[in-house]
């Protein structure tokens, strides 16, 4: 009977040991940061953000988030009423690898995620970018973790807050965003 129980007890005993390390080993994607200084962390709850608009670039789904300052200044017209976004505007755009939806096959819906970039508006800490700061954040799927993208990811990514900037110049005049709100 002490035998059966001790063989109880160290079967437990891995098992939470097992469980308790997997759990501390876990990434807390908040923690991660591209090399300049913008982290995850500064887009905590982008996850809840209301959805500015749907896109399929490059082979891939996304969805384009912004946080409630930014979806104020679309809503008073930014920027096709020609004024720059304010001070804290923050965007997130989350691409998925497209797959066919099990039950409705006609439609694609999002399958695994892809990777997450996020903007931000602070016009002192990224004064020689237009204001902006850029990151870019790999989703490996087997992990289950997130890791700052570079030259060699897909699409190439530099691995600074100022990865996103040689790409938006061509929409400075749209204060170096491409993704209009649209209608509801």
């Amino acid at each position: 009977m002490k035998s059966k129980r001790m063989r109880t007890i160290a079967i437990v005993t891995a098992l939470v040991s097992a469980l308790g390390g997997s759990a501390v080993s876990a990434q807390d994607k908040y923690a991660v940061k591209v090399p300049g200084g913008l982290a995850f962390s500064e887009f905590r709850g982008y996850e809840s953000w209301s959805v500015v608009s749907l896109s399929q670039d490059g082979g891939l789904l996304a969805a384009i988030l912004a946080n409630p300052v930014m979806i104020d200044a679309y809503r008073a017209g930014v920027p096709g009423n020609g004024k720059p976004f304010p001070d804290g505007s923050r965007m997130a755009k989350i691409h998925w690898n497209p797959t066919k939806m099990e039950t409705f096959p006609a439609a694609t819906v999002p399958g695994t995620l892809h990777d997450v970039d996020f903007m931000v508006k602070d016009s002192k800490r990224f004064k020689d970018s237009g204001g902006w700061g850029w990151a870019a954040f790999e989703y490996d799927t087997a992990s289950h973790t997130f890791t700052p993208a570079t030259t060699a990811a897909t699409p190439p990514q530099g691995h600074d807050a100022k990865c996103g900037f040689a790409c938006h110049t061509i929409v400075k005049n749209r204060d170096y965003v491409f993704t209009d709100y649209q209608h509801r």
